[in-house]
């Protein structure tokens, strides 16, 4: 899908997983994200949702953005916003799902930590290139 021969002659960060690990784990984190919304959907709130799948669907929109800019634009500037971005997306996710379930907002955790480790991935190739 990608070009790959770009990304790999990037000087990678102190615990750079390997490639294959990439496509295992963001299909996970899209399955919790998934849960995730289910729950807080079936969920009956007196609390607004509103906010919460506005949240939702911008750290979505947001967390598309950023395989375009790193790999087809090569702009690791611009990545690096997007992600940090996505990051304050999530926490503001995370805790409008929390006030309507509590579920809805754990199961999002494992992809907020993965996040911040991509955070700090695309630190580590802006600095290192």
């Amino acid at each position: 899908m990608f070009d790959m021969t770009w990304y790999d002659s990037l000087i990678k960060p102190f615990l750079n997983p390997p490639a294959w690990i990439f496509t295992p784990a963001w299909i996970f984190l899209y399955f919790t994200m998934f849960l995730s919304l289910v729950f807080f959907t079936i969920k009956r709130a007196r609390a607004d949702k509103t906010k919460g799948y506005i949240y939702f669907l911008l750290q979505l929109l947001v967390n598309f953005l950023w395989t375009p800019a790193f790999f087809m634009m090569k702009n690791i500037p611009l990545s690096l916003l997007i992600i940090v971005i996505l990051d304050i997306l999530v926490v503001l996710n995370i805790k409008y799902f929390y006030k309507v379930s509590r579920t809805a907002a754990f199961v999002l955790i494992p992809y907020f930590l993965w996040l911040i480790f991509a955070t700090y991935l695309n630190i580590g190739i802006l600095i290192l290139n």
